[in-house]
């Protein structure tokens, strides 16, 4: 569902973008999130679950804990959540606890994405916050990314 999307969105997808590549560098999935307050950043975030040995550690987890530090607050009233893949069942429910305002993703996973392809977690009503979510955003160059990378990672395994 795309709602109120705009050249800031496209902006800050760019940001995220970024950081996917720094994910993949690290043999990460490649997925990236920026939290954005006011129009300025406040946190980064890429896939860590490897690097970490953490399964929680992926990109929206982590730039929503880091965002959490810097605002002193666990609820991130007024923020949005840029990230490259459609957020999966924890990383929503996550959100919902933090009270993000707005997601914006690029590519929709049809496995896991719990903000509108498999799951809508993110606007059911049965919670008492919902998120503003926008899709698609970018989501030619997010998906492709993310093809390109497991298309090398087979490629690879193949030599």
């Amino acid at each position: 569902m795309l709602l109120n999307s705009s050249n800031n969105d496209k902006k800050w997808m760019r940001v995220a973008l970024e950081l996917a590549e720094f994910a993949a560098v690290q043999g990460e999935i490649p997925v990236g999130a920026v939290v954005v307050k006011n129009n300025k950043c406040i946190a980064k975030g890429w896939n860590q679950p490897i690097l970490k040995n953490d399964p929680t550690a992926h990109a929206e987890i982590v730039a929503l804990r880091q965002a959490a530090d810097y605002l002193q607050n666990y609820r991130l009233i007024g923020t949005t959540l840029y990230v490259t893949l459609e957020p999966c069942v924890m990383c929503a429910g996550a959100i919902i606890q933090a009270r993000v305002q707005r997601v914006v993703f690029g590519s929709y996973d049809e496995k896991f994405g719990a903000a509108g392809s498999r799951f809508d977690i993110l606007r059911d009503t049965r919670h008492n916050h919902q998120v503003e979510c926008v899709s698609r955003v970018l989501a030619d160059e997010c998906g492709e990314y993310l093809r390109g990378f497991f298309r090398n990672r087979r490629n690879c395994c193949n030599c």
